[in-house]
């Protein structure tokens, strides 16, 4: 089978589950594991610029009309893809759903499209296992599924006399700030947080910096959409100059985390496993001191 993954978490996903060799086109942000980076890149990005601020970048998008990706359809045409996994969940993450099927109507041997929109746990491991169904991984897929089940068992077990749930925030974007969404709020709550701004199922949406005063985070951790943990760095600064900054729970008693989002917390794929550790090992890290975790999330000391 030759498989265009139009996504990294499904580019993630395949190669998980065995099925690398079959991969022959992904998108220009396919960059784990490392192998998908040899593959053909389908895909570009239409508008931002390197060095651009978060502020500039928040701006592009929200004055981009339709979607923030262009598919190469001549490169795709070229592959002879018989299977196309892409996904409808948003259109700042991949290219729009409608025009991956309109280049797909065109190609010969009418190859299946398929698209996935996951928004919680339940549907990742839902996206995971009908993934395993369209490629012949089935026995793979479930045993993926287990891992992720594990994990969750090995952190629950952990927690069963848990007394004291946390006030987290989880930040997606800092400039403007962006509540998390979709599974990270379940994610908080497995690893004994109350997470204060994001809504479980729901985009990730822009609030107020008011509002994470008034939420007033006992752990507050910034994994920007897209970001590596080096580049989330770079925006402290504009967290550091807001009113109200340093009387933070979080700031006061250095509980500020920066993690690369891009790789964990943004993508519906395997590496959700490690977000789930990477969050217990900040909220309760009396309980999960064991996890080495030190090259997924950096603190970050205000004083």
């Amino acid at each position: 089978m030759r498989i265009c993954s139009l996504l990294p978490s499904i580019t993630e996903i395949l190669f998980e589950l065995g099925l690398g060799d079959d991969v022959v086109g992904v998108t220009h942000e396919c960059d784990w594991p490392v192998q998908a980076k040899s593959r053909v890149k389908l895909t570009r990005n239409r508008i931002w610029e390197a060095n651009l601020s978060s502020s500039e970048i928040d701006e592009q998008v929200r004055r981009q009309v339709g979607s923030l990706y262009e598919l190469d359809a001549v490169a795709l045409a070229n592959l002879r893809p018989d299977l196309i996994l892409t996904q409808s969940l948003c259109p700042v993450c991949a290219v729009d759903e409608s025009e991956v099927r309109s280049v797909a109507a065109t190609l010969p041997g009418s190859p299946a499209v398929v698209s996935f929109r996951p928004t919680c746990l339940n549907e990742i491991l839902d996206s995971i296992e009908q993934i395993g169904r369209l490629t012949g991984a089935g026995a793979a897929s479930h045993k993926l599924q287990t891992r992720f089940y594990s994990v969750i068992g090995q952190v629950q077990t952990a927690l069963h006399e848990l007394a004291n749930r946390p006030r987290v925030a989880v930040l997606e974007w800092t400039n403007p700030p962006f509540a998390c969404g979709h599974w990270t709020p379940e994610l908080v709550s497995l690893a004994g947080g109350n997470e204060m701004l994001g809504r479980t199922g729901q985009p990730s949406r822009r609030v107020a910096w008011q509002d994470l005063w008034l939420a007033d985070p006992e752990v507050l951790l910034i994994a920007p959409c897209g970001f590596t943990m080096d580049r989330a760095m770079q925006d402290i600064p504009v967290l550091e100059q807001q009113t109200g900054w340093k009387n933070l729970a979080a700031t006061r008693s250095n509980r500020v985390f920066v993690t690369d989002g891009s790789a964990y917390f943004n993508r519906p794929g395997p590496r959700i496993m490690d977000s789930l550790q990477i969050l217990a090992s900040v909220i309760h890290p009396e309980m999960f001191e064991g996890l080495s975790l030190s090259h997924c999330v950096q603190r970050f000391s205000a004083f």
